[in-house]
């Protein structure tokens, strides 16, 4: 398979950044977006609403169904994904990419902020799986792609920010338990994480224009999953991607497309985790 034309693919806060360009890749194929997020209402910080992402769904080929949807809400979202099955006749695909970030230390990180990021990126992540799983097991060629890291246990990446690292490796930990348990019904459960720091309009916020430079664009990731959304989903589960190894075994060789004019290879920044 090489195109998702005619797939149904439930992508939580794709309002924007990363979500809207896995939306838009899928787009271009004919694929139906499910935009489930928050943002009704233009953010003072951060462009997009899931009405501005379904417009620019539809204009790229494909066909949208703005929600709103709180993946911290287990009614919403239960209700979201038989909305969704309803209006396009199943679910192909589930796009874990809502999360919160806070790269706080343990004294600095209220515990307000903590439950944030674990009922957004774990709570979420499982709910969001748990509900579309009926809908995926009747699909011909069903995949859950989670956008969190690989299983790095290592102290340098907790010390600095444990309540985030946790929040993002719980999602992790869903991806490997469920690729196990779905791996005989043919559901692929994979994650995909970037090498580098990805510019977004949330990275601006926390770090300002001169540090989102150095990043990639959020197309090398929407590209990546694409390649592993079309694969086969019953040789595909269980996989730690990351998003320039899956370009490079699809034959990507020039990553330029993906960085910002004037910024060399070696300049871009590293992500967490890998």
């Amino acid at each position: 398979m090489t195109t998702l034309k005619g797939k149904t693919l439930f992508i939580t806060g794709a309002s924007r950044g990363i979500g809207l360009a896995i939306a838009l890749r899928a787009a271009r194929d004919g694929a139906n977006i499910v935009v489930a997020a928050k943002t009704t209402e233009p953010h003072p910080k951060l462009a997009g609403t899931i009405y501005s992402a379904a417009e620019a769904i539809e204009q790229a080929g494909g066909q949208a169904l703005p929600l709103v949807v709180d993946v911290r809400e287990e009614a919403v979202v239960e209700a979201a994904m038989a909305q969704a099955a309803e209006r396009f006749g199943g679910i192909d695909i589930l796009i874990n990419n809502a999360s919160a970030i806070s790269l706080t230390g343990t004294l600095e990180t209220p515990m307000k902020r903590f439950d944030l990021m674990h009922q957004i990126n774990l709570r979420g992540t499982y709910l969001c799986s748990q509900k579309a799983l009926p809908y995926l097991l009747k699909a011909s060629n069903p995949h859950i792609l989670t956008m969190s890291p690989p299983l790095n246990v290592e102290e340098r990446w907790f010390a600095p920010h444990v309540a985030y690292t946790m929040a993002k490796f719980g999602m992790s930990l869903c991806v490997l338990g469920m690729a196990g348990e779905f791996r005989d019904k043919g559901v692929a459960v994979n994650a995909l994480w970037p090498r580098t720091a990805v510019d977004t309009d949330a990275m601006n916020v926390i770090t300002g224009p001169d540090f989102r430079r150095r990043c990639r664009k959020p197309e090398i990731l929407a590209d990546a999953a694409h390649a592993i959304l079309t694969r086969e989903s019953r040789g595909c589960t269980g996989n730690f991607f990351i998003d320039d190894e899956v370009l490079r075994e699809a034959g990507v060789t020039d990553f330029a497309i993906y960085r910002h004019e004037g910024v060399a290879e070696k300049d871009l920044i590293p992500d967490f985790f890998v």
